[in-house]
C-alpha cells in the first residue's frame, strides 16, 4: 500500500538542547533504517519549510500508524496521510 505522508516538525523554541539533538540523531537513524528497509520509498525536505514529503510502500494501514507513531520527532509534528492508487494515465 502507497501512503503520501507530509511531515511538518514544530520543535518548541524552549527544548533542552540536549534532548533536541538526541531527538533528531534518533529520528535520522530510525528514518535510515526504514528507507533501508524499502517501507520509506522516498523523503523530499520541503523547501523553506521544516518539514517533508515522504512515500511510504507499507503492508497496511496499521503499519504505516506503527512508524509514524514511532517517529522519534511524533510528539513535534502534524502529518497529514494521504493513500496513493495507480493513475490510469501514469506510464510508469
Amino acid at each position: 500500500m502507497l501512503f503520501a505522508v507530509q511531515m511538518t516538525v514544530n520543535l518548541p523554541p524552549d527544548l533542552d538542547a540536549d534532548l533536541r539533538d538526541a531527538t533528531l540523531t534518533a529520528e535520522k537513524e530510525y528514518a535510515q533504517k526504514l528507507q533501508h528497509s524499502g517501507e520509506w520509498l522516498h523523503l523530499w525536505r520541503s523547501v523553506g519549510q521544516y518539514a517533508n514529503l515522504s512515500i511510504f510502500d507499507v503492508i497496511s494501514n496499521d503499519r504505516l500508524n506503527d512508524i509514524l507513531w514511532g517517529l522519534p520527532l511524533f510528539p513535534y509534528m502534524d502529518i497529514t496521510v494521504t493513500s496513493l492508487a495507480r493513475h490510469p494515465s501514469a506510464i510508469d
